[in-house]
């Protein structure tokens, strides 16, 4: 009898060690949902791919040393002078100056903003290449993200864009058209029209073009020509752009180290 009380106490305390152990195991880390940047404002994200992305356009007012980024007043200012006497604006706006804009659409930042040193982006993340645009493009390309299911061409404006916001039109594929349902914002992106500020101070394209910088130059030698992405209301197409106005003002997305 004394012989069966020590065997089975031997198992009872094998289990127990074991479910000990098992306990003790780290429980494998969650990706968070979200991030915070300097000035506290909260942004979902994205996998895309191999690649996370802010599911959000930048709102920060701060770079991430704490250092402010200023604004204009009025905020319609010409800033053409002040490029062509050689000056290098860094800026941020809200949509024509009015802070009501900044939840939905966040703030548009200049060239020069978002590639000085002190970063714009959350730590961790920072302002994405054209290399990096471009593994997105070509992942939701080769991936059946174009709004009619092939894996060739760029008709991924759709599945890459917000479901709402855009402005309406019947062109087929479009983000401005809820066509092909099953294609509307499928990346999770939710790519907003938040327009531009152009150097003479001009706000334009709200609701119809969403612009988002590069950190690549066009010519490693010359900054004065930077790379961007852009959606249309009425394009199926990412568009790759150039422009050589780096005081023209657009949104950003950041994109995790």
């Amino acid at each position: 009898m004394k012989k069966i009380n020590s065997f089975w106490y031997c198992v009872i305390l094998f289990a127990g060690l074991v479910l000990m152990a098992n306990k003790c195991e780290k429980e494998p880390e969650e990706e968070p949902q979200t991030i915070t940047d300097i000035d506290g404002n909260l942004y979902e994200i994205v996998q895309i791919g191999d690649q996370w992305w802010m599911a959000e356009n930048l709102k920060v007012t701060k770079y991430r040393n704490g250092d402010l980024i200023e604004t204009t007043s009025p905020a319609t200012l010409n800033l053409r002078e002040v490029v062509y006497n050689g000056g290098r604006p860094k800026y941020q706006w809200a949509y024509d100056g009015n802070e009501s804009n900044v939840g939905l659409y966040g703030r548009l930042y200049t060239w020069f903003t978002i590639t000085d040193g002190r970063g714009v982006c959350p730590a961790g993340w920072h302002v994405p290449s054209y290399d990096e645009w471009m593994i997105l493009q070509d992942h939701l390309i080769e991936n059946n993200y174009n709004y009619d299911g092939t894996t060739s061409g760029n008709k991924i404006s759709k599945a890459m864009a917000a479901l709402t916001n855009w402005v309406q039109t019947d062109i087929t594929g479009t983000p401005g058209n809820t066509d092909f349902a099953q294609k509307r914002n499928a990346s999770g992106f939710r790519a907003l029209p938040a327009g531009v500020r152009w150097t003479d101070g001009r706000f334009d394209g709200l609701g119809c073009s969403g612009n988002w910088f590069t950190s690549t130059n066009y010519y490693d030698d010359y900054d004065g020509i930077f790379r961007a992405f852009v959606i249309y209301t009425n394009s199926y197409t990412l568009v790759a752009a150039t422009c050589d106005h780096e005081a023209d003002a657009i949104s950003v997305r950041c994109v995790r180290d």
